[in-house]
């Protein structure tokens, strides 16, 4: 008459979010928390991965002279949002309520997040989104997503300093390192972006025409997208030309 004891480390969870990734959020909406610590939270905390159940096979029965339309066959499986900018997003939740408020026909897997993160990686999409439905929601890029995944820190492309955001040296030193080899580029320096995380601003020769612009600016692209900092600390880039002085 041994007892069994329970195999799954959330054997005992009760639903509720981690009292101080809820902390976390607050500061953030507030301002005085970086995502970076949410992040690191995130790390050391349970996550709620919804599952749907969605009909694979349809056909109608008889009852009462009445037809009816039955689920003959049916699989369970997560699903993914689609950011403004196009790219998937696997929802994850802080809470058994926050997932109801969600979609209440939702069933919540409690999962490690990094565990949420590597499937995410798996099925090629680039973002989490914590708690989609409120009370705070959260998206975390993708660089972060890659972070979790590999269980290492992840360092954002954009510090604060008092004067506000700035791009990190070593992303910078990256950007300059990838775009100063290419012909006809005179300077190239990074700054956070207007639509992009940041914005890699090149000074060019003068007189280029159509056809040498874009061979330049394919060139810059394809050594930025090689260039192993950028590819893993830089969310999203864009390209702005400067006037050469």
């Amino acid at each position: 008459m041994r007892s069994i004891q329970p195999t799954s480390p959330f054997a005992g969870d009760d639903g509720s979010a981690d009292a101080e990734l809820v902390r976390l959020l607050e500061g953030l909406r507030a301002g005085s928390t970086p995502l970076r610590d949410v992040v690191a939270r995130l790390a050391d905390t349970r996550v709620l991965v919804p599952v749907l159940a969605e009909a694979e096979v349809t056909g109608t029965t008889e009852h009462d002279g009445a037809a009816l339309k039955v689920d003959k066959e049916a699989s369970a499986g997560v699903v993914a949002l689609e950011s403004p900018d196009g790219r998937r997003a696997l929802p994850v939740f802080t809470s058994v309520a926050a997932m109801q408020a969600w979609r209440s026909d939702a069933r919540p897997v409690p999962v490690e997040a990094r565990r949420a993160a590597l499937s995410a990686v798996d099925e090629q999409w680039s973002l989490l989104v914590v708690d989609p439905a409120g009370p705070i929601t959260v998206q975390v890029p993708r660089p972060a997503v890659w972070a979790l995944a590999q269980g290492v820190e992840w360092r954002p492309a954009l510090v604060p300093t008092a004067d506000g955001l700035e791009v990190d040296a070593e992303v910078a030193r990256a950007v300059g390192d990838a775009a100063a080899p290419v012909q006809h580029v005179v300077r190239a320096h990074a700054e956070p972006g207007r639509k992009a995380e940041v914005a890699v601003v090149l000074a060019l020769d003068p007189g280029l025409d159509r056809a040498g612009l874009d061979a330049v600016l394919g060139q810059v692209n394809a050594r930025l997208a090689a260039a192993r900092p950028i590819a893993d600390r830089v969310d999203s880039l864009e390209l702005r030309i400067a006037a050469a002085r």
